[in-house]
């Protein structure tokens, strides 16, 4: 590539990320192990300026065929970054159009923790479930479960709930064996209990930002990403049932920038 070309693409590739608002990426199927490469409008003009610009890789976007919908199962965990109800709608609307699927089977919520010093409550849980309920009722989603919720916590959003949790995740680096009143809960009440050793931050603020920011092209390094935040991101899995492989895996990664 020339120098000529190179500035050119540089300098569209600014005006896109200055007048966007929102970034997402999608890393394809990490199953294939191929790289993240940006796939963006080319030569804009002032008229076509996207508000959401998306990253991904189209070749290693492996969708679901309508023949093959009923010989698998799509789950999804929802890492939370922000308080932010709509993130959650949006999350899952991006997975059903990257899957080419009308419904994900079971999405687990994993919401932003609470403040510093406080521990979490039924009422920190609430607006997400109340979203994810809402999902469940538009058939987006089949299941819904949670992630690292004690006995006590768990017992109070089953009986809150309109849609009762169909599972939770409980990370066993920080648990070694199942608490016994846990297990019994869920026994009783046919929740099943998962295990997971995702650390309680999936990706910093800082790391988006320094992942960003390391990503950029020669001649885009002045572009300020401390102007970006993380929304959300969600982790797919595509399952096949009768042999209990993983077709296919990957990440989609929302950021939106901040307001003047």
């Amino acid at each position: 590539m020339d120098m000529q070309n190179s500035n050119s693409i540089n300098t569209d590739a600014k005006m896109l990320l200055d007048h966007a608002k929102t970034l997402r990426f999608h890393t394809g199927n990490l199953v294939s192990r191929s790289r993240l490469k940006k796939k963006c409008p080319g030569s804009p003009t002032e008229e076509d300026f996207p508000d959401t610009l998306d990253c991904f890789v189209p070749q290693e976007t492996d969708v679901i065929t309508p023949e093959e919908r009923e010989e698998v199962k799509v789950s999804a965990k929802l890492f939370l970054c922000e308080s932010v109800q709509s993130s959650i709608r949006d999350a899952v609307e991006m997975a059903c159009q990257t899957l080419a699927v009308s419904q994900l089977d079971s999405v687990i919520i994993a919401p932003p923790g609470p403040l510093e010093n406080d521990s979490q409550t039924l009422a920190h849980l609430q607006p997400a479930w109340e979203e994810l309920e809402t999902l469940v009722k538009s058939q987006q989603i089949a299941a819904i479960g949670t992630s690292d919720l004690d006995k006590d916590l768990l017992e109070q959003l089953y009986n809150w709930a309109q849609v009762k949790p169909s599972s939770n995740q409980v990370n066993l680096a920080s648990c070694c064996v199942m608490p016994p009143d846990l297990t019994a809960f869920a026994k009783e009440f046919d929740i099943q209990l998962l295990t997971h050793n995702d650390p309680k931050e999936l990706m910093s603020a800082g790391t988006f930002q320094e992942t960003m920011q390391d990503g950029l092209q020669d001649g885009l390094q002045d572009l300020n990403v401390a102007d970006w935040r993380l929304e959300w991101v969600l982790r797919y899995n595509v399952i096949v049932k009768s042999r209990g492989i993983i077709k296919s895996k990957g990440y989609l990664v929302s950021a939106r920038k901040a307001s003047p």
